[in-house]
This record gives C-alpha cells, structure tokens and sequence, in this order.
C-alpha cells in the first residue's frame, strides 16, 4: 500500500495488519497523552463534541430569527408561533445527522487508537473526518447547496468510520 505525506510531514502507512495485538500495559499507554495518536483523538474528539453542541445554538438562532417555536411556553414568551418552519427543520436534521455520525466516530475513533495506527494515518482519518462534517453542516444548513455536495460530505465522513470499523475488526478478530 502507498505511503502518504500526511499534513504535517508525518509518514505513514494507511494498512490493516494481522500483527500480534501489543499487551495489556502497553495497550493502556496507548490512551495517555504522551500517544501523539490519542492526543490527536483527543483534539478532534474535543472538535466534533464541540460542533455537535453548537448546533444548539444554531437551533436557537434559527427559531429566534424564524419565530418559530416549538413549546408554547417559548412561543409566548417571546411573542411567536408554536409553527414548524422549513429553515428551522433544516438545522434540526444537520444536527441530528451530526448526532447519527459524530457518535459513531467518538467511539470507533477510540477504539481505532488500541489498534495502534501510525499518527499519519490516525490524524488524516480524524482530519478528513471532521472535515466532512463541517462541509456537510455547511451545505445543508448554512448555504444551501444542491445535491450532490451534501452527499459527498456524508460519505466522507461514512467512509472514515467504516475503515475504523474494519480495522478494529480485523486487527482484534484473532484474540477471539
């Protein structure tokens, strides 16, 4: 498999192998912050929780702007309609594809860092990643941009975690 010049001048091979799983202890390392890979998690871990709360706010705003409210202890208190509104489900469903996805990600991206992946590899995952989620976030609820632009960002994203799955998999199927 190629190597790849990952965005900081970290080389790494982006590959599954069926190599002896290291020891306990040494697994348990591997979740310090002296693991450049963990610490690299641990920040996109940070982001990706992060983004997933601001769409809250994003919510807010948008219902605020719309005044459109969903409990009509909100809507009378601030003088709107309990309504839905096109715009305001919009953001709603960026926020809940970002729950269906970020998730997923938290703790595959966890497990993935047990695995022992290079740090080229582990950051150009967790980079594209949240890559993805930002540009689907921004396609779908901040400028509109047709098909198939939120479609590819998904799919980004979707990838990352499923190769995270797949070398979970195969790198812990033999201490079964």
């Amino acid at each position: 498999m190629p190597s790849y010049d990952i965005f900081g001048g970290q080389i790494g091979k982006c590959r599954v192998s069926n190599r002896i799983l290291p020891t306990i202890s040494l697994r348990m390392s591997l979740y310090t912050s002296d693991n450049p890979v963990f610490a690299t998690f641990s920040f996109y871990a940070a982001l990706m929780g992060a983004k997933t709360l601001f769409m809250a706010f994003l919510t807010a705003r948008q219902r605020y702007r719309k005044m459109a409210f969903a409990n009509p202890e909100d809507a009378k208190l601030n003088k709107g309609k309990t309504k839905t509104d096109d715009d305001v489900e919009r953001v709603r469903r960026a926020h809940l594809n970002d729950l269906e996805n970020i998730l997923p990600f938290l703790s595959l991206a966890f497990v993935y860092v047990g695995t022992g992946p290079t740090l080229g590899c582990a950051k150009f995952l967790f980079r594209t990643f949240a890559a993805a989620r930002f540009l689907h976030t921004f396609v779908y609820a901040v400028v509109v941009i047709p098909q198939p632009a939120r479609a590819l960002a998904f799919f980004g994203g979707m990838v990352v975690n499923l190769y995270m799955a797949y070398a979970i998999l195969t790198s812990y199927a033999s201490a079964l």
